[in-house]
């Protein structure tokens, strides 16, 4: 995980509420920390209403959730990864606080999931989360993060 593969980021803060605790850069040395071949990222911050919306029209699920990664090139022979991650800021606040955590970071814990989903990561079974969740600690731990599991 140390070699520097290509990103090309965007960021939105639909929900500004977060733009000052996760700048831009810190974004970027987030994900390139998790990722294992060049990508194109949005990350995009909003509130519980667009989280809802985006979570039910999209899951079926009609509430909001930390986290939504549209993953557009899960498949291991594509050059380049490809997706949107949506954050609601609503959730990540309230999961910090409920977890006694930094908001930043919680956030930067999530972001990393995220980008694993993106990078074809699932945790729909037990072997699937424990690899993924493996892959969230250490790469949390280089960026000098706790590990969240604890």
């Amino acid at each position: 995980m140390t070699a520097k593969h290509k990103l090309t980021l965007s960021v939105q803060y639909a929900d500004p509420r977060l733009k000052e605790a996760l700048p831009r850069p810190l974004l970027r040395k987030t994900i390139q920390a998790a990722l294992f071949a060049p990508a194109e990222f949005t990350l995009r911050f909003v509130d519980a209403e667009e989280g809802r919306g985006l979570n039910r029209d999209y899951r079926g699920k009609d509430y909001a959730t930390n986290v939504l990664t549209f993953a557009y090139t899960e498949d291991e022979e594509a050059e380049v990864t490809q997706a949107d991650i949506i954050f609601c800021t609503d959730v990540l606040l309230s999961e910090a606080q409920e977890q006694k955590k930094s908001v930043a970071a919680h956030a930067l814990h999530l972001v990393v999931h995220g980008v694993l989903h993106a990078q074809g990561y699932d945790h729909e079974t037990d072997e699937e989360a424990e690899e993924m969740e493996a892959l969230e600690v250490e790469i949390l731990a280089d960026l000098g993060l706790a590990n969240p599991y604890q």
